[in-house]
């Protein structure tokens, strides 16, 4: 992913276009919601929607104008890890090539108990000495490339191999103080993605997991939470699991009764080998598996109160394949009068080209956030989101939330967040699907009313 989010960042950039097979392509955005969706803002004088670009909302960054950089346990430079990974078109690469073979990646924390044993051919560009003195070097890395570059903010991002989960033990990760004293007595169950996620807290830097594991042990939340930094995650919701949060949305809103749900996955990418290891598997299926439960859980008409549907994940590694995962899906529901309903899906996508946008999305919204204050009726203080940023849960398949708020995987409630945010940024209501001008006689005569009048001058403004 990583050398595919610089690659795309850097065609947008340059406009490049390329060749292939189906003809002429040229670099966009698509598949990132907020560069490359649209959003209602209401109704013109006539009653017709009017659309713009989330990207026009508010002020925020840009992709091709971000700075990347990052680490890797390989050290191979960005071009030929690009021809490796063998997702973009040829012609694509040979054009990237020269702006991508200088960028070599910093030396990373390498922890081999938590991925799997086939990643040890790759860690060759490894940091040593304890995990304290790798969490400072982190840290004086972050330092270094913010004074670097003239940056006015660093935002990091987990998109390295899914570890197995650790350990939450008392006295060891269960408090920010104690895990801090555990880091510095190199503590077994301390794992690479929490030594990354204290030093960007320590940084003042926003920190978001993109893979499955619990980098966010109750200690990782506590120091977010006295820093005031913001934390996000977990696990990047790209392909079969968006569906499935559409689907059982579907479903459970219809009044029909998912009753099995069973998900099969092979993919030749490295996070495939990785995850054919069961320790860090267990960390997917777990991450892949908890996305239906907020669904289930709202109609007590279908489902009692411990009630789940069975549900089942597969994931296979198949070489051959590479990044053109496959993800086949079959839904078993029951309806009405004792009747079966059995949804068979194939999905076909290219792995790191569904998630490369949602990194971006990830980056510009948590950016966005740190710009967002918010003052109560009645108050003089403005207050900041709580530092477990659940608005980015759109993006991840376990979104993490703070202590008592309610886990929402519904993914159409969560684009819906976010978007009456932005509205809110702006002095407008939040969007509701009522549209009762287009309900009622007297509402309809007067938006006809004003089709027929000339455009320039129209003669009332219908109240909607």
């Amino acid at each position: 992913n990583g050398c595919t989010c610089v690659a795309g960042a850097i065609a947008n950039r340059l406009g490049l276009t390329w060749n292939t097979k189906e003809g002429e392509q040229k670099a966009n955005y698509w598949g990132s919601l907020m560069m490359a969706s649209t959003v209602k803002l209401g109704n013109d004088v006539r009653g017709d929607a009017v659309y713009t670009p989330i990207k026009n909302m508010l002020p925020m960054i840009d992709p091709s104008q971000v700075v990347w950089g990052g680490w890797d346990i390989n050290k191979m430079n960005l071009g030929d890890a690009m021809k490796r990974a063998k997702v973009l078109d040829y012609d694509l690469q040979r054009q990237l090539y020269p702006h991508m073979k200088d960028i070599v990646p910093l030396p990373s924390v390498y922890f081999a108990d938590f991925i799997a044993a086939n990643q040890s051919d790759r860690a060759d560009n490894v940091l040593c000495g304890t995990k304290q003195e790798q969490m400072e070097q982190i840290r004086k890395d972050i330092s270094d490339f913010k004074a670097k570059h003239h940056l006015d903010k660093v935002i990091l991002l987990w998109t390295a191999n899914t570890e197995r989960f650790a350990c939450v033990e008392e006295g060891v990760n269960d408090t920010a103080e104690n895990l801090l004293h555990s880091i510095q007595r190199d503590e077994n169950e301390v794992s690479a993605s929490t030594i990354f996620a204290v030093a960007s807290i320590l940084e003042g830097c926003t920190f978001i997991n993109g893979s499955p594991q619990n980098t966010f042990v109750p200690g990782v939340v506590d120091l977010a939470r006295q820093e005031k930094v913001f934390i996000a995650g977990d696990d990047f919701k790209s392909g079969q699991t968006k569906m499935k949060s559409v689907l059982v949305d579907f479903l459970v809103s219809a009044g029909i009764k998912p009753v099995s749900i069973v998900s099969y996955n092979h993919l030749g990418n490295n996070d495939g080998k990785n995850l054919s290891a069961p320790s860090q598997f267990r960390s997917k299926e777990i991450s892949k598996s908890n996305v239906v439960d907020d669904m289930v859980a709202s109609n007590r008409i279908l489902f009692e109160e411990d009630e789940h549907p069975d549900h089942i994940v597969v994931i296979k590694h198949v070489p051959y394949v590479g990044d053109s995962k496959r993800a086949m899906d079959e839904y078993t529901s029951e309806i009405f009068m004792g009747g079966k309903n059995t949804i068979v899906m194939h999905n076909t996508c290219e792995d790191s080209l569904l998630a490369t946008p949602l990194i971006y999305d990830l980056v510009i919204l948590g950016e966005l956030c740190d710009r967002i204050s918010v003052k109560k009726d009645g108050s003089e203080e403005w207050e900041r989101f709580h530092p477990v940023l659940s608005l980015l849960s759109y993006m991840l398949k376990a979104p993490l939330v703070p202590y008592g708020a309610p886990v929402v995987n519904a993914l159409f409630t969560q684009r819906q967040a976010i978007i009456n945010v932005m509205r809110a940024c702006l002095g407008l209501c939040p969007e509701n699907h009522m549209t009762l001008e287009h309900r009622f006689e007297s509402t309809l005569e007067e938006l006809q009313k004003q089709a027929a009048a000339p455009l320039g001058r129209p003669q009332k403004k219908p109240r909607i």
